[in-house]
């Protein structure tokens, strides 16, 4: 029973996930914040994550508090799901090409958390969405999952390709991170009895 659901208010936002690491990539995620959104659904759907997400935020002043909060709760659930977890792979990486762009993830579910960004966007806005944010996300999920998290853009000149790229490439990343390894035996995969 690998899922968890966590609950997070703050007097900037409200918000609930729920996530289950053996699913088959199901989503239903509703922030309100419709790039964003569609970026929770890549997430969900390429790291086969069933994933339920629901934000209310402080969208009147502007996305940041919304996006950022997301990316904890979903950190914290990754943690409550993953357990001691014995058994799985641990690390996870993967190279993305979407249309122009290509992006690399690499990390480690090393309880560590680190965070490398080196995906910078042309543009400041995907539409009206804060492409700056997509870090903030990124940031913010490796520090409460405790997950080193390295990305980088080979390649790419479109904004939005560059953010989805950015979200499969870390979906397929942690799709082979969480998986059970059938070597390990339920072994926990570290020299150090814990993680």
């Amino acid at each position: 029973m690998r899922k968890a659901t966590i609950s997070r208010k703050t007097a900037e936002t409200e918000i609930s996930v729920e996530i289950d690491l053996d699913g088959t990539g199901q989503y239903d995620n509703k922030t309100g914040v419709g790039f964003f959104d569609h970026m929770l659904d890549q997430l969900a759907r390429h790291s086969l994550i069933d994933m339920t997400v629901r934000a209310k935020g402080d969208l009147h002043i502007d996305d940041h508090h919304t996006v950022e909060d997301t990316g904890i709760a979903l950190g914290q659930a990754l943690v409550q799901a993953l357990g001691d977890k014995r058994g799985i792979r641990r690390y996870g990486h993967f190279a993305l090409a979407m249309d122009d762009t290509q992006v690399q993830c690499a990390l480690d579910l090393s309880a560590r958390p680190f965070f490398v960004w080196n995906c910078d966007m042309p543009s400041q806005k995907i539409g009206t969405f804060d492409t700056e944010l997509v870090r903030e996300f990124f940031q913010a999920i490796a520090t409460h999952g405790g997950i080193t998290l390295h990305i980088d853009r080979v390649h790419g000149f479109n904004s939005h390709h560059i953010a989805e790229a950015a979200f499969k490439s870390v979906a397929r990343a942690l799709r082979m991170a969480v998986e059970p390894d059938p070597h390990m035996g339920g072994v926990l995969p570290s020299t150090k009895g814990a993680l």
